[in-house]
């Protein structure tokens, strides 16, 4: 059983250990097409690259994208289209967003496509004791603040609600990792959402904004 996924973290390709807590996260639980989804992370493929290295194959997104990244801009509105569009199989391994807006939105409104592991960036700036996202905008583009996604403890109860088991975060604060919760079971220590949260480890944001009060 893993207690801790960030014990595991590893950079390969990517950035944030996620390379490693990735491998890790299908050791326990398998894969099965070995197809990922990932949106937002142009022009660095950064949660993916090296599982396309490992012979795993899928769509990468980007509202900047170029090349392989296919150029779409995602929103709540269409992200099911996109996928239809794309011919994303309605069961695949792995899903990333970061998007730095409205990732929470985003993975509200796919339905249809049952990943088994979500990996999502969250606003680790927020405490881990509220509820809160960005106001829906489908036009949103994050403006360098600390005014993006969604708080842990919304994208943990949203992935309740979706049948998945928020198992665990990177120690920077950046990324937290959902598997479902028929697979997590036995695997993944877990916790509540104040043992797993990870204050922010990083500096991105230029300015401060204050986040609005939406209770999700």
């Amino acid at each position: 059983m893993i207690d801790d996924v960030s014990k595991f973290e590893r950079n390969i390709s990517g950035r944030d250990g996620a390379d490693g807590i990735i491998e890790a996260i299908f050791v326990e639980i398998g894969t099965t097409n070995k197809y990922f989804v990932e949106f937002g992370s142009f022009p660095c493929r950064d949660n993916t690259t090296h599982l396309s290295k490992m012979g795993w194959s899928g769509l990468v997104m980007d509202g900047n994208g170029t090349g392989v990244v296919k150029k779409e801009k995602i929103t709540a509105e269409n992200i099911n289209q996109l996928f239809a569009k794309y011919s994303v199989p309605a069961d695949f391994d792995l899903l990333s967003i970061d998007i730095d807006s409205n990732d929470y939105w985003v993975w509200k409104a796919i339905v249809w496509y049952r990943p088994r592991v979500v990996i999502i960036e969250y606003n680790s700036h927020i405490p881990p004791n509220e509820s809160r996202s960005v106001t829906y905008d489908p036009n949103l583009i994050w403006d360098g603040s600390d005014y993006y996604g969604a708080s842990l403890l919304a994208l943990a109860d949203l992935g309740t609600s979706k049948g998945y088991t928020l198992i665990g975060c990177d120690k920077i604060g950046a990324n937290a990792y959902f598997v479902l919760t028929e697979l997590a079971c036995g695997k993944f220590k877990g916790g509540t959402v104040r043992e797993i949260y990870r204050p922010p480890g990083f500096r991105r944001y230029t300015h401060r904004r204050i986040m609005p009060s939406i209770s999700v």
